[in-house]
């Protein structure tokens, strides 16, 4: 068959250049440090509450604040409670779930070398506005679900 003739495949990936993995084993290093934190709150090695608490929007107006319940569900997904700390908050366990993925991706293209074209294209079109709007959206969204928790929890 001559070169003209063959079907053209879509790559999915392309070899990663020596900066694109050093950056992405820096991603992948701090994701794994930041969960390395967190399961040693969720098992009682490091005191969170000692910083954390008490929560001035909770003691002001009695109810939760947009962020209530995210260190909770960010620890039960620490612990591998993934379905109690989706229904703590599903907000944090949805980011946590985002960067478990970006982890993965990160680990792959800093061991194997493997950069994905498809990262290109999605970070090409979308803005960093869109992300943050994206961000604000499922933070209020998380805070709807306990916010009605709250609420019909009083009643």
């Amino acid at each position: 068959m001559q070169t003209s003739q063959q079907l053209n495949k879509p790559k999915i990936f392309r070899r990663a250049s020596t900066r694109q993995r050093g950056f992405a084993g820096i991603v992948f290093l701090v994701i794994t440090a930041s969960f390395g934190l967190f399961h040693l709150a969720a098992t009682g090695r490091i005191d969170v509450d000692r910083v954390l608490d008490p929560c001035g929007f909770k003691q002001r107006y009695s109810l939760p604040c947009p962020t209530c319940g995210m260190t909770t569900s960010i620890l039960a997904f620490a612990r591998g409670s993934i379905f109690e700390s989706f229904y703590i908050q599903p907000a944090a366990a949805l980011m946590c779930s985002i960067m478990v993925v970006a982890a993965f991706l990160a680990l792959l293209t800093a061991v194997l070398g493997i950069h994905f074209r498809f990262l290109d294209s999605l970070f090409s079109k979308i803005k960093v506005k869109y992300l943050i709007l994206t961000l604000i959206v499922v933070i209020a969204a998380g805070w709807a679900v306990t916010l009605a928790r709250a609420l019909a929890a009083r009643n």
